[in-house]
């Protein structure tokens, strides 16, 4: 990416003029249930049109099984994701026509309780990059879940007020979106924009936080960031304030 990539860690980075990336880490083929045909670990993608590809370099960091991949993606509709934090909750409205093979990933990691009793892990506050992300169950901003699945950009974000040359689009408050490390990497890390943020569209949105979310967002932000021996005023790092998911869950 040309964004200065932070690794993820899947986390954000900051260039000198604010660049950002937003980056995820996939996990290995051992945390994925299917086998390949020695009766082994999948090797290969899913064959439906999501292509769920085990990352066996990228070991996950909590076992869970491949995604179905159903050759008939659900593109309509939208489902309700509640995660309950330890400073409130932050309900998530997920469009399926926005980005199906997202969705159904998320979903499918909701079910399996990988993201129960993780840790939001990084808070920015640039003055054009205002997110919390989430995702990674070790806490280190490398966790992922042991695949990775291909992009689903938008194709219509206005351009960045803050941007004079047109590069970046508007990832508006409110905004839900995948983490990656580069193109149709995307795993299990995504961001929480809690402030208007200037990005290039390489990020695949696929929903937003509700104004109750927003709320207990607002309240982490406003929490700011933990100090380092290296950096008293952080704009980049861990939340001051401990943002723990205790538990995620679809709302029926």
């Amino acid at each position: 990416m040309e964004d200065s990539v932070v690794q993820f860690h899947r986390s954000l980075t900051v260039a000198a003029a604010a660049l950002v990336a937003l980056v995820v880490v996939a996990a290995p083929a051992s945390a994925a249930s299917r086998t390949g045909p020695a009766g082994g670990p999948a090797t290969g993608p899913t064959s439906g049109p999501c292509q769920y590809t085990p990352t066996p370099d990228e070991p996950a960091a909590r076992p869970v099984p491949l995604p179905r991949d159903p050759q008939r993606t659900p593109d309509r509709g939208t489902v309700t994701v509640l995660l309950k934090t330890d400073l409130g909750r932050i309900p998530l409205v997920l469009d399926r026509a926005a980005a199906p093979c997202t969705v159904q990933s998320f979903l499918h990691l909701v079910q399996h309780r990988f993201y129960d009793r993780t840790v939001c892990h990084r808070l920015t506050a640039y003055p054009t990059l205002k997110v919390l992300q989430c995702g990674d169950p070790s806490g280190t901003g490398e966790g992922g879940p042991g695949y990775r699945y291909r992009d689903e950009l938008p194709a219509d974000l206005p351009p960045a007020p803050t941007d004079p040359t047109g590069v970046r689009r508007l990832y508006a408050r409110g905004v839900l979106a995948m983490a990656n490390a580069g193109p149709d990497t995307n795993g299990s890390q995504f961001f929480l924009v809690y402030g208007d943020s200037a990005l290039r569209p390489n990020y695949s949105i696929f929903g937003a936080v509700t104004p109750r979310g927003l709320r207990t967002l607002d309240r982490v932000a406003a929490g700011g960031i933990a100090p380092t021996a290296e950096d008293p005023a952080p704009v980049d790092g861990a939340p001051a304030l401990r943002t723990g998911i205790r538990k995620a869950r679809v709302q029926r």
